[in-house]
This record gives C-alpha cells, structure tokens and sequence, in this order.
C-alpha cells in the first residue's frame, strides 16, 4: 500500500441526543453526507439499529437511497446490516436493488448485531448471533453469485432459492464483514473474499489486535482460494480536530457528556466497553485524537505502522461537538491531514523552495531582458 492511496471516510451509527428533533436530526446526517462529498471524502458506513433513542436509522438502506441521490462520487455503505435479524434471502435482494440504484455506489457491510436490546426484542439469544452471521454471509455471497440455494437453518428455510435481480453490471458488490478483538469477523471476510471493516481499531485490546486479525484473513483467504485485499480494509476511530489542542477540547463540551450518557445505558462501564472514555484519558491513550492536525497526522503514522498500511481511514461520526465545529473538523482533514499525510505537496514545497533560493538570479535575468527589451526598442526607433 502507498499513502497516497488511502481514503477516508465515516462511520455514522449515527448519535442523536435525546433534546434534539429526530426528523432534523436524520436531515443533518444527509448534510454531512453531501458536505462529505464535496470535500472529496470516499466512503460513508450507515448503522442499523433498534433501540436506545440515541442511534435512530433503523434501515440503513432507505436512508443510503436517499444519500445517493444527492450526492456525485462518494460511496455508500451499510455500517452494519445486522444479519441475524434479517432473513438471508431478503438482505441479498435489498442488495441487488441497492446496487443498481446506486450504479455500484453501495457497499455492504455486515455484523452480528451490536445492541443486545435489539435482539432482546427479536427473541434471539446473544450466543446464536454470530453463528447466525456466518449462515447469512454464505446464503448472500451464493445468492449475488447467482447460485440456487436451498438451506434449512434454525431460523430460517430457504427453497431453491434464486435471485431474480443480479447485481449491477453482472458482479458481486463489495461486501464487507466487522471486525473487532475476536478472530470472528476476520474469519468470514477470509473464507468469502469479503473486506474488513476494523471497529474496535480505536481500542487499546483492538489496536493490538489489528496486524494479527489481518493475518488471520491472509491466511483463511488462502485456505480457501479466496482474494483479499489491504486497499479494501478499514479502521475506524473517533477524531475531532481543530486550530488547537485546547478549542478541540472545549468543542466537547457540546455533546460528549451527552453521548457519555447513552454509552452508559448500552454497558455499565460507559464508553470503556468500546475502549473510550474522558477527553484527557483518550488523548493520553491514543485512543481518539481530539487535538490539532499534527495529532491526527500522528495518529494515522500511528496505525500505518502497526498495519503496514490499509485502505480507507473512517472517522465515527460522533457528534461530540457541534454541528459547525463538526463540519469544521471534518474540513480541516480533508485540507490539511489528508494531504500531508500522503505528502502530496511535497513537489509543489520543492519547487516552492527551489524558487526562493534562486530568487536573485531570477530576478536578475528577469530584469535584464528587460532592459534588453528597452534597448532594442529604442536602437530600431533610433
């Protein structure tokens, strides 16, 4: 991988405080979205979830059909499809559609589910959910692939079943599987050549995990005779920039304690379930960068390193500060982090520099052809 080549992107759950209009909470969302899409951002992954009041897209679909169509370039994905709540055969037909009306722009992510409230709701027992997830995935990817599928599972039958859409253009669209401490998710994208999408990157347990979860999809790809590519692997952990380490910190106060709050109705140790917790205690730990661009340039030094690079950097859409100091930061990456990070203005530095030092001489020769311009003006007037 080159730096250059790296992209970046969101992870919106998304977070929605509890004092706020849902109905212009999810518009805010669409704006970010389109405000990312100018600024030239990649991607942007969309949650599901069911419960809580805090993370409101209950189908990230809809809301990705919506996204698409005010937007040019960005891609659009599912950030997760919560595959043990949904039987196979309808995800892989929401996929086909979905592809085409976006004309390949989707992405499709998919986990276990994440809030243990939501499959309270559906009578699913939390120790079934992962197996779950590896049932649908080989349902799907047979599906797209344009097999005819007949499984009987503990949760759901499937009878010859055939898609009657194929995906856009006749291929697979790019699926994705999460990954986190366990070797669950790494497994899966491993066995069905699926990316990775590293959401506990952020986390001390996470990040020490990450070149060692990569292996594990290395190596059951081979096993299995699938591809698997570091370009289509991504990290995801909070950021929230600006001018100073200091306005970085006071933008905070906008809404972390809020989010904080919630964090702490999903566990009973707050944002420490997901590796997270006070400003100052992530600062120190590296565990978010809330500070300058010079931090998040070293934050992601920090993570090439241990990966030895990936493809796609994505920032949790948290809503710590508010929505203008939020826009801001995102503006800042897009300008300042993104490019010095890749070094793509290092020829235009050295000829910046190049022609500083040269300065005299070119203003000497500049000024003389001048004067020699002058001359042969008056001498053919003479």
């Amino acid at each position: 991988m080159n730096k250059a080549e790296l992209r970046y992107g969101i992870f919106m759950p998304p977070f929605h405080a509890l004092d706020e209009d849902p109905t212009l909470c999810l518009e805010r969302d669409l704006d970010l979205i389109r405000h990312l899409d100018k600024l030239g951002y990649d991607e942007a992954w969309i949650g599901e979830h069911h419960s809580g009041g805090f993370e409101i897209i209950a189908a990230p679909e809809l809301f990705i059909a919506a996204a698409a169509v005010q937007t040019n370039r960005i891609r659009l994905g599912t950030g997760v499809m919560s595959l043990p709540y949904h039987h196979p055969f309808m995800v892989a037909g929401r996929i086909a559609q979905l592809d085409h009306q976006t004309r390949g722009r989707a992405m499709f992510g998919f986990g276990p589910g994440l809030l243990n409230s939501d499959a309270q709701m559906l009578g699913i027992e939390a120790h079934t959910q992962r197996d779950r997830m590896g049932e649908a995935i080989d349902v799907i990817t047979r599906l797209l692939d344009g097999e005819i599928v007949t499984k009987e599972a503990d949760w759901f039958t499937l009878r010859e079943g055939r898609m009657q859409l194929g995906p856009y253009k006749g291929r697979r669209p790019h699926l994705a599987a999460t990954s986190t401490i366990t070797p669950n998710g790494a497994v899966l994208a491993g066995r069905y050549g699926l990316g990775v999408l590293s959401v506990a990157a952020a986390s001390k347990d996470g990040f020490s995990r990450l070149d060692y979860n990569w292996g594990i999809t290395q190596e059951t790809a081979a096993k299995h005779g699938t591809v698997v590519e570091a370009a289509n692997w991504r990290l995801m952990a909070p950021m929230h920039i600006a001018e100073t380490r200091q306005q970085a910190i006071d933008d905070l106060t906008y809404g972390f304690d809020k989010w904080s709050d919630y964090a702490f109705k999903m566990s009973p140790v707050g944002p420490a379930s997901i590796g997270l917790g006070p400003p100052d205690q992530m600062i120190e730990s590296q565990s978010a960068v809330i500070g300058t661009v010079d931090d998040a340039v070293e934050q992601l030094e920090r993570y090439w390193e241990k990966t030895g690079g990936f493809g796609c950097m994505l920032i949790l859409a948290h809503e710590w500060a508010s929505p203008e100091a939020t826009l801001k930061s995102f503006e800042l990456i897009a300008r300042q982090v993104a490019p010095r990070f890749a070094a793509r203005n290092d020829r235009r530095s050295r000829s910046y520099y190049w022609m500083g030092e040269h300065v005299e001489a070119f203003t000497r020769a500049r000024e003389g052809a001048m004067e020699l311009a002058i001359k042969k003006h008056e001498e053919a007037k003479a």
